[in-house]
């Protein structure tokens, strides 16, 4: 197993902010990160980087210690022992699907490329499709059959490019299933690039949140999602609530009360931030908040409630498991579960080493 190191990556197409600003990333051996960003922040860019397909303007590129990319460096893609998982699969329409997963095995007896593309259909889910078209293919199978054909030459990385964007919703969390199943079974480290936020915190191991060319935070799924480093990063990854507060150690005082926070912040005044579903909804009583149900959308396996609460300018959403009996205009008290993160003055973070720890409050 390999790891990927990306040290101060820097790219311009010509004059203006540049596309990559210092960019920071590390994954290590056998794991899957997600780099995830809004379209236009570097990350497809810096995928090309990884790839070999264009050159840094500074900084480099390490696969397993060995610089790829570097001052001086830049060894071409063949030579990086890369695969690549494109969008929409792009298989090749005149080769069956048992010549698509081989074309990377040139180099080998033709009883080894049978062996080796049976073992990756085998792997994909996809045994005895090895005569069809591609055109037989539904989208899902195509996509299984690109995976089955980078991972056949036992690349050290493997680099998925937004690879379920062509899926209708009802294949992609299977395919991207049997696309994390895959990777952890031939031990590859792998690199996916999405802009899609459930598709990142359910399909990674890491999840690097790219702003503007830089890392802005990176960290476990349920880090980012749990204890954001900035509130633009809350407001990113998921549904988010942002209150006024101010912190007395280890709570906030907020127009919802007084809040438990993840890391003590005394005497400063900031933005609290809270997830849909941490809140929950009462009848009024006593000192608690009042709010009035403003709007109730149903999703299914939860609804989202939106209230507007005495005390704030701009209204809370709270997520409930199932139905709920609420209706626009019906009085409620939010009340809050769980801990929560308070923002002082956002700072700009760059950066990502599996395993760190940032702190809650930034300053």
């Amino acid at each position: 197993m390999t790891d990927l190191r990306i040290t101060g990556l820097t790219k311009s197409y010509g004059p203006g902010a540049p596309v990559l600003n210092g960019i920071d990333l590390s994954v290590p051996a056998g794991r899957l990160a997600a780099v995830l960003g809004p379209s236009g922040c570097g990350k497809t860019t810096m995928l090309r980087i990884v790839a070999g397909f264009l050159r840094a303007d500074a900084g480099t590129v390490e696969i397993g210690g060995r610089i790829v990319t570097g001052p001086g460096t830049h060894l071409s893609p063949e030579r990086r022992r890369i695969g690549i998982v494109p969008q929409e699969g792009a298989l090749f329409p005149h080769l069956s699907v048992a010549r698509n997963v081989a074309f990377g095995l040139a180099g080998s007896s033709p009883a080894e490329r049978r062996r080796r593309t049976g073992d990756m259909l085998d792997l994909v889910g996809l045994h005895g499709y090895g005569d069809r078209m591609p055109h037989e293919l539904s989208g899902g199978q195509q996509q299984r059959v690109s995976l089955a054909r980078a991972l056949a030459p036992e690349p050290a990385i493997v680099l998925l490019d937004e690879p379920f964007n062509a899926l209708d919703s009802g294949l992609r969390a299977g395919v991207r299933a049997d696309v994390r199943a895959a990777l952890r079974s031939t031990g590859a480290t792998g690199v996916l690039i999405t802009h899609d936020q459930q598709e990142a915190l359910s399909t990674a191991d890491l999840v690097a949140v790219v702003r503007a060319g830089r890392v802005a935070q990176c960290g476990t799924p349920q880090d980012v999602y749990r204890r954001p480093d900035d509130p633009w990063v809350a407001a990113f990854v998921g549904g988010v609530v942002m209150l006024p507060g101010t912190g007395r150690g280890t709570t906030a005082d907020t127009a919802l009360g007084r809040i438990p926070l993840e890391t003590p912040v005394d005497g400063a005044a900031g933005t609290v931030v809270l997830r849909p579903e941490q809140l929950t909804l009462g009848a009024p009583s006593g000192r608690a908040p009042h709010g009035t149900v403003a709007d109730v959308s149903f999703h299914g396996p939860d609804t989202l409630v939106t209230v507007a609460v005495t005390g704030l300018d701009s209204p809370v959403h709270v997520r409930v498991p199932g139905p709920v009996a609420h209706r626009p205009g019906d009085p409620v008290s939010p009340a809050v579960t769980g801990t929560a993160t308070l923002h002082l003055p956002q700072r700009d973070g760059n950066g990502c080493v599996a395993g760190g720890d940032g702190p809650a409050a930034t300053a």
